[in-house]
């Protein structure tokens, strides 16, 4: 019978492919480029901000830039990507979180994940991670493989540790 050999040929070359885009070296960093500057974000997150009135990421020296722009004309302190005043309070930035999961941003939701990951809400954790990997988050997926590596969920699947590994490394994670 011919669909067993064609079944395994088909397995065959699907994982080939697969190899072939999990070792090609990305165009970029899974952050990706700083919305103002248009620099590559850098990997180091201690040089780049989220905001999170609009949930972008933006590297310090634009985030510097507008600081310095704001106390030389004395004006309120605004994100530099949308404008919108700073929050004031942890509340405010609950509230512009969750504004921007309602509208399906992965960077909002990420971000809210890695505070219930924080607070041992590992199951909250795991719905906003798995939400925002399914947008394509590299930092999503490979969160979820720690959670699967470390026994967070329910039950250890190594399967599920492996491709979200995987699929955070094709993005670009490192």
């Amino acid at each position: 019978n011919h669909r067993p050999q064609h079944k395994r040929a088909c397995k065959k070359r699907a994982a080939e492919l697969r190899d072939k885009i999990l070792f090609q070296q990305p165009k970029s960093t899974h952050q990706g480029d700083c919305p103002i500057c248009l620099l590559p974000l850098p990997h180091d997150l201690s040089k780049i901000t989220l905001k999170s009135c609009c949930c972008k990421l933006i590297c310090k020296g634009c985030v510097h830039a507008n600081y310095l722009r704001e106390e030389e004309e004395g004006i309120e302190s605004t994100c530099p990507f949308c404008r919108r005043p700073v929050p004031k309070t942890a509340t405010e930035s609950k509230l512009n979180r969750t504004k921007r999961i309602e509208k399906n941003d992965p960077a909002a939701m990420r971000e809210e994940g890695a505070r219930c990951c924080a607070e041992k809400d590992y199951a909250g954790a795991l719905e906003l991670w798995t939400k925002a990997s399914k947008l394509g988050d590299a930092d999503a997926h490979y969160q979820l493989s720690v959670m699967h590596c470390f026994d967070r969920t329910t039950v250890r699947d190594v399967k599920k540790e492996l491709y979200h590994m995987e699929e955070a490394a094709i993005r670009g994670h490192q």
